[in-house]
């Protein structure tokens, strides 16, 4: 099923706006920016995060050994050695037969044999921790531990023995440091000390710690992961990314003594500590680059390090406010606040603060020239992470991105595209090799830090797919809808958009019945059906996210080729195949959207995955202007939560974004506030369980969904405003066509509407059943009312 040109019939009204900018402006944003609590965090999913996009910590603010854990965005076991493809042209060609002769059982167990790098375990690892251990039980008072949004600062205060003691952490992009504060107000000072550890890999010590000087400290380590040898596995996980943490301390009075890898201070009324972390992936002479930073901090005052941090992060953040109200509960702590929706309240300022809380994140885990976003961001505790911390490709690395166009963050799409760029080269070598595909290239489910484009699984239902690379090929045409960037789409969009339109139509082949085009061997992520002899099977001939996805690709690259004037033979071919391409949006016997090219049964009928939705969203050929298949997908949703679906964090926020796209406003604030309910931990973290940033991102893009939409060619303001939402008001989303909004609404109707194009353009805007079309003069902000009325 291909995009529909929508016709937009009779406007409700008509005008052509060329204004200079006007002086109306939204409400002041007041909405919750602040996550606090009245105690220290004892468990990891209660400390609070903090970031540069590389180097990460979490800050538990214990006032007796305080840790922070800490973490860097390249800190992997091995290395880019291994190959990039396993099986031949031949395999292909044997297990397509096994496919078409319906022994999918055996097909199952071939894909993984031919294909898979089976035993490949890889994760991304914590950089260890840092402890300030104040010696004993003390009594404390009056304790409160922060995180500030807005300023991306953690702060913790506390009084003992009729002193006050604070912490102040933050990491900064500027200076490429996390830099800690602790003050008193004892005239005695604090007596603490200072070390640094680092978990080991089971029986295979990776770090060393010792103390050069009285103020410093010094981690040097390897990433390995020793016990991680299993068959198929090339060479023993014994080395990897070598790495140096150093840290500086700088004592306010008192003294700085070294002794038994730690540093003791005695006596201090302040002392700043800067820890910095470089590694062999960034530099090759990572330990000079250690001093180097160090030595840069040595013409800054900490204040200065401080303001220079708040406004560059404050750059990227201060660029969306969300007010939903409920202010009379800021004076709550943010995990009560948490228990009292989890007991059944609504809470609209925690929602707003969610949201925010997001956009947080993504600033702090992705920075143009970082790793993107992984599983956990960069915040990860563990030798051996859940699911590894890696890059999965079926949904999970494509939601980390979801809200970088729509919140107003497009600069933290660019590490994504930096890593895609790598997979994508890698993916040739393994579609002309493994699959016999000369044109194009080809990306798996998951991969690592060094870009592997292959197949790793143990089970077909898992992950014998082919459509990661498909699937975040989307990334570069939603950049350059929502940042505008031609020269983006002409450089980086289209050539790698390009790369996997030319595999897949290589990798079609014809139907025998039909005559289409169909993909097979096929899976859906991660999901079995029931085949003819009743027993679970993964292989298909043909699903609906395959060519769902495929559509996608080549529509995307039809449309980059449209806007940069490209017309060739390769575009006529496409033209071509995308007019034959077996259908990836049918309707089963019950209405529903089929997920196979049969109505098979499924044993698992409240599966988390929704693939065969993917047209609805994150794709956009599912819209209200074709009924029967936006009612396919409204049956889809409803069979699967009757038997239990959206169960994790991830699944649930997925699950805004269709309900936002289906315009169901009440399945919509259910579902956000379910999220609440059952996957957020009390720092807010989102909880597959265990923790998976993916949650926190795609609930933040789900928001933007709810109040703003345009991916029908259109803008629809306030599509899908949940019922407890009444009064509000957003300031900075951007629409396709780089088009910043402001909305502002009471008693649930909408008050006023701001719109600044980046270009001049013409524009449809719809608020419920009215419709205008607007032109707008680049750069020039123009105000409308309910009425679509031009307001000064």
């Amino acid at each position: 099923m291909h995009r529909i040109t929508l016709a937009l019939g009779f406007l409700a009204c008509s005008a052509v706006f060329s204004c200079s900018p006007i002086t109306s402006t939204p409400q002041e944003d007041s909405s919750t920016t602040t996550l606090w609590y009245e105690q220290p965090a004892t468990a990891w999913e209660e400390a609070l995060p903090v970031g540069n996009g590389r180097l990460g910590a979490m800050v538990f603010g214990q006032t007796n050994t305080e840790r922070i854990q800490l973490n860097e965005d390249s800190m992997w076991p091995g290395a880019a050695d291994w190959g990039d493809s396993k099986g031949t042209p031949a395999d292909l060609a044997e297990l397509r037969k096994l496919v078409k002769d319906g022994k999918v059982h055996q097909a199952d167990k071939s894909i993984i044999d031919m294909f898979s790098y089976k035993g490949i375990v890889r994760s991304h690892q914590t950089m260890g921790d840092l402890y300030i251990d104040f010696g004993g039980e003390r009594e404390i008072k009056n304790y409160s531990r922060k995180l500030s949004l807005d300023d991306a600062l953690t702060t913790v205060s506390y009084q003992s023995g009729g002193e006050h003691f604070t912490e102040e952490v933050f990491a900064s992009a500027v200076d490429d440091v996390l830099a800690i504060r602790l003050t008193t107000t004892d005239e005695a000072g604090m007596d603490f000390s200072l070390r640094l550890d680092r978990p080991e890999d089971t029986g295979h010590p990776t770090v060393q710690v010792n103390a050069p000087s009285d103020n410093e400290l010094v981690m040097d380590g390897e990433v390995t992961q020793y016990e991680a040898v299993k068959e198929d596995q090339p060479t023993p996980l014994d080395y990897g990314v070598k790495f140096q943490t150093k840290l500086k301390v700088i004592p306010n009075g008192g003294t700085s003594t070294a002794g038994n890898g730690s540093l003791n201070l005695k006596g201090v009324k302040e002392a700043i500590i800067y820890l910095v972390c470089n590694t062999s992936y960034y530099h090759e002479n990572y330990e000079t680059k250690n001093d180097q930073s160090l030595q840069m901090l040595e013409s800054k005052s900490y204040q200065e390090l401080r303001t220079a941090h708040v406004a560059d992060f404050n750059q990227f953040y201060s660029r969306v406010k969300l007010d939903l109200g409920n202010h009379e509960l800021d004076s709550l702590a943010t995990d009560k606040r948490l228990k009292r929706v989890q007991d059944g309240a609504k809470d609209a300022g925690l929602a707003a603060a969610l949201f925010q809380y997001g956009r947080y994140l993504l600033i702090s885990s992705s920075r143009p020239g970082t790793n993107p976003a992984n599983l956990q961001g960069i915040w990860n505790k563990d030798i051996e992470a859940p699911w590894n911390a890696d890059y999965h490709l079926n949904i999970n690395l494509q939601m980390n991105y979801w809200p970088a166009g729509p919140a107003n963050l497009s600069e933290m799409h660019l590490p994504l595209f930096d890593y895609v760029d790598q997979l994508i080269e890698r993916g040739k070598v393994t579609a002309k090799d493994q699959y016999g595909i000369e044109r194009g290239t080809v990306v798996h489910h998951a991969s690592d830090l060094w870009a592997a484009p292959w197949m790793r699984a143990n089970r077909a239902y898992w992950g014998a797919w082919i459509h990661g690379g498909g699937w975040i090929s989307r990334h570069y045409w939603e950049h350059f809808q929502f940042a505008g960037d031609t020269t983006f789409l002409k450089d980086r969009g289209y050539p790698a958009l390009k790369e996997f339109a030319a595999f897949y139509m290589d990798w079609l082949q014809k139907d025998e019945q039909t005559g289409l085009y169909i993909s097979y061997p096929e899976t859906s992520p991660e999901n079995s059906y029931l085949a003819p002899d009743g027993n679970p099977a993964a292989v298909s001939y043909g699903s609906a996210m395959g060519h769902q996805i495929i559509s996608d690709v080549f529509q995307n690259t039809l449309a980059a080729a449209k806007v940069l004037s490209i017309e060739n033979d390769f575009t006529e071919e496409l033209e071509e195949k995308i007019g034959m391409l077996y259908p990836g949006v049918a309707i089963g016997p019950d209405g529903r959207i089929l997920e196979w090219n049969e109505p098979y049964e499924e044993p698992e009928k409240g599966h988390r995955h929704m693939s065969h939705l993917y047209a609805l969203h994150p794709g956009d050929d599912i819209t209200e202007t074709i009924p029967e298949a936006f009612a396919g997908a409204q049956k889809t949703i409803d069979y699967r939560l009757q038997h239990g679906g959206a169960g994790t964090g991830w699944s649930r926020a997925w699950m805004i974004n269709f309900n936002a796209r289906l315009l169901d406003k009440k399945s919509a604030e259910d579902n956000l506030y379910k999220l609440l309910q059952i996957s957020t931990a009390n720092n807010l973290f989102n909880e597959h369980p265990p923790f998976q940033i993916d949650g926190n991102f795609g609930y933040t893009a789900g928001v933007a969904e709810l109040l703003l939409q345009s991916h029908e060619g259109f803008l629809r303001i306030l599509p899908t405003l949940p019922e407890s939402w009444q009064n509000g008001s957003i300031k900075g989303l951007v629409a396709r066509g780089n088009i910043e909004v402001d909305i502002i609404w009471e008693g649930g109707q909408l008050l006023k509407l701001g719109l600044t194009s980046a270009s001049n353009q013409t524009k449809v805007i719809q608020y419920k059943d009215k419709k205008l079309s607007v032109t707008l003069s680049a750069n020039e902000k123009i105000w409308l009312d309910k009425d679509f009325n031009l307001v000064d």
